[in-house]
């Protein structure tokens, strides 16, 4: 989809964010971003975390997202920050939205769980001996 990376109140420039949903990580979308280069910056969002910004605020630190949709404007914002600096995405809510429905008919909100191996993921995180 095409978003807009917002560099103050009367200039913007376009730049392409592929959002992605894997079943196997089922709390995350990964969102890529294309900036001037064939490689992409790469953020991990929570999915609530984006479905949150839908109907509100969301977020705190270095990720926050809200929705302006219902004030003349139907775009979701972003904010992404790091030691480097802070970036402020704008995206269409419908195609936010869309991209979400989507994830809930793979994984429906509150089954996320029951597609973890904790097993495996115990294994990771306990040292071997």
């Amino acid at each position: 989809m095409t978003a807009q990376l917002v560099i103050s109140r009367t200039y913007s420039q376009p730049l392409c964010m592929r959002l992605r949903y894997e079943p196997a990580d089922p709390y995350v979308v990964r969102a890529a971003f294309f900036v001037h280069s064939d490689e992409p910056v790469e953020w991990v969002l929570g999915r609530d975390l984006l479905a949150d910004g839908l109907n509100g605020c969301a977020g705190h630190g270095e990720v926050r997202i809200w929705s302006a949709a219902g004030r003349g404007n139907e775009s979701i914002y972003i904010a992404l920050g790091s030691s480097t600096g802070t970036a402020l995405l704008e995206a269409p809510v419908q195609d936010i939205s869309s991209f979400l429905q989507d994830t809930q008919a793979l994984v429906p909100q509150g089954t996320e769980s029951g597609l973890i191996d904790w097993d495996a993921e115990l294994a990771h995180l306990l040292p071997r001996g």
